[in-house]
């Protein structure tokens, strides 16, 4: 809803949101494996901690935005597509993993 909201402004900015999240998202995605690992977890310890590093609350976000910021724009906007960012890279890696035995 807040994407649809503010669309004309997302599709003024969508290479920079897009590019900032996608950095943002794959950081955090390989921070949470990493540190798994580097405590030799087992595999589906690893899966959890990564997928619970790397996607942030968007939902909460928004909330706040709207609630103490007066919906602005640009914070609304990368918000929103991180919402959207996360069911797309979160959804992709649990398949990937879905593959794996």
């Amino acid at each position: 809803a807040a994407l649809a909201a503010n669309f004309t402004h997302f599709l003024a900015y969508v290479q920079f949101v897009f590019i900032i999240v996608l950095i943002h998202n794959s950081s955090a995605f390989l921070v949470g494996y990493s540190w798994a690992s580097l405590f030799k977890l087992d595999f589906s310890s690893r899966k959890a901690i990564t997928l619970e590093v790397g996607l942030q609350n968007s939902g909460i976000a928004l909330a706040l935005i709207f609630e103490f910021f007066d919906g602005i724009g640009g914070m609304a906007i990368m918000a929103a597509w991180w919402g959207v960012w996360h069911m797309i890279g979160g959804s992709t890696l649990a398949y990937i993993w879905s593959r794996k035995k």
